[in-house]
């Protein structure tokens, strides 16, 4: 499970800021939008031949968080990350990346922030053919203008980075479908980007490769700390990954909000239905079903409030005292107390 402190938000400006933003296809999109006083009913707009993508969407990613967004098909998620990487025009609101207008920049300030800020890696593996794996992760900077030597010796970092040493110089025909989108992960961070947009980028593999790469992802994100926008419609990817997830319907965002948070206090009858199914051991965390440090305890034991409950369940259970809770990125520092008997509340529901 991960283990690092995000930045406080209340400290920091937003890398990206979205305000009420809508994306809606069709003819005169623009127009019955700005008739509709920003009440946009999915319905109501078919009705007049167009399709709602995203409606509004106002939220904010911080530096080194990962907000992942889901949702069923069609729910609007791949547009919004199309509407903020400005691969699609928004219909109506704002976009802000690291404070600048994103809707105002010209077209060749808009390829200055894709080149030198912007990472994206996409469902299908979109690798040159016939260009090693070497030479693919290369590819975007010799584009950039770095010379060949730099280049072949930055690609050649990142083929370490994702664990691809020995095959860099295999032509994608000769790897595996994970082994594919290594490279396409490599080729998108040898720009070291600092907003970096994932779109399905496992969804094509199959189960295992799924979860090797995974892990792997949040190896790189535990030692690189990139601004990261992930969609997928695996509500257990979500969880694995996210530290905030975006659940979305029909363009709107029904609830954003902590993975333990969206389990517990589902906002909508949409997003309980997700939550259902879900093993609450495996993604709660001490800290979400600890009371308040309001009481002297006297224990040797203490746990981590990150830890996941599904790691730590048998000694907890085992216990026959109440444990101190404890913020390991403080010195320890107590922050709550853990009956053992509300951790068989929430694993028994008894």
């Amino acid at each position: 499970y991960k283990f690092y402190m995000l930045n406080d938000a209340s400290n920091s400006k937003p890398v990206i800021k979205c305000e009420s933003v809508y994306k809606i296809f069709g003819n005169n999109a623009k127009k019955i939008l700005e008739n509709s006083n920003g009440k946009v009913s999915a319905s109501d707009f078919q009705k007049a031949g167009c399709i709602v993508g995203v409606n509004n969407a106002t939220f904010e990613i911080h530096k080194g968080e990962m907000l992942v967004v889901m949702g069923l098909s069609g729910s609007g998620k791949s547009t919004l990350l199309r509407c903020i990487s400005r691969l699609t025009d928004p219909t109506a609101g704002k976009i802000f990346i690291d404070g600048e207008d994103l809707l105002k920049m010209s077209s060749k300030q808009l390829i200055e922030l894709r080149r030198n800020k912007m990472g994206m890696v996409f469902q299908s593996f979109a690798l040159l053919p016939h260009k090693t794996v070497l030479e693919n992760i290369a590819f975007p900077l010799l584009i950039k203008g770095m010379s060949t030597e730099q280049s072949i010796g930055k690609a050649m970092e990142m083929v370490e980075l994702v664990g691809l040493k020995g095959r860099e110089n295999y032509f994608p025909r000769e790897l595996s479908g994970g082994q594919q989108q290594r490279v396409g992960i490599a080729r998108s961070l040898a720009v070291e980007p600092d907003i970096w947009f994932l779109d399905e980028p496992f969804s094509a593999l199959d189960p295992l490769i799924r979860k090797e790469m995974q892990d792997e992802f949040l190896r790189l994100q535990d030692s690189l700390h990139k601004t990261i926008m992930f969609v997928t419609h695996d509500f257990d990817e979500a969880l694995r990954l996210a530290d905030r997830i975006a659940i979305m319907k029909d363009g709107i965002i029904e609830q954003l909000d902590t993975p333990d948070n969206i389990v517990l206090n589902p906002a909508t009858e949409y997003v309980k239905k997700f939550t259902e199914d879900v093993p609450r051991e495996k993604v709660l965390k001490i800290e979400s079903i600890m009371d308040d440090l309001n009481e002297k305890i006297v224990t040797q034991n203490s746990i981590s409030k990150d830890s996941i409950i599904e790691t730590v369940a048998e000694s907890i259970l085992e216990s026959k005292e109440s444990l101190l809770v404890v913020d390991v990125n403080q010195n320890d520092k107590p922050v709550g107390i853990l009956n053992p008997a509300k951790v068989i509340k929430v694993l028994f529901g008894k």
